[in-house]
């Protein structure tokens, strides 16, 4: 279904950029010559992977995604949404520690001070380069607003 929905994507794509224009004008590409290309490489993508589906017989009672795997991309889910949620509820700087953290003391085995010391030391380091260094304000939580961040 996926490979049906790249193709279907691809020949959208090339199809739009045919009103852009594809050749070459005396000033150089035509708008659409890049995303008519791209829209190409798209389709056949997904051509290739429809037939290598049609061509191989694979057994129904083949397994999707083993257990395995299954608590390999979890454990990589999981947490990226809890990163979401605290950073809602606490802000983002404060979701950013608590997620390095978090992961690097259960999934990567880092000691509790290494992994507080990383945590908030890239919080800050994200707060200079972003709030100060680019002016770009993000989603600030209660801890920030308390400390007139």
């Amino acid at each position: 279904m996926t490979a049906v929905i790249a193709t279907v994507f691809g020949l959208t794509v090339t199809l739009g950029a045919l009103e852009f224009g594809i050749g070459w004008s005396p000033s150089g590409p035509e708008p659409g010559a890049f995303p008519f290309y791209i829209g190409l490489l798209i389709t056949a993508a997904g051509l290739g992977i429809i037939i290598q589906t049609l061509v191989q017989k694979r057994s129904s009672a083949e397994a999707f995604l083993t257990a395995e795997q299954l608590r390999a991309v979890a454990s990589f889910t999981l947490p990226i949404i809890g990163l979401v949620v605290v950073s809602l509820w606490l802000g983002l700087y404060v979701g950013m520690a608590l997620y390095l953290f978090f992961t690097m003391t259960v999934q990567g085995g880092y000691r509790i001070h290494t992994a507080a010391l990383v945590g908030i030391g890239m919080a800050v380091f994200m707060y200079v380069v972003l709030e100060i260094g680019f002016k770009t304000p993000l989603l600030k939580g209660p801890l920030e607003n308390a400390l007139g961040l």
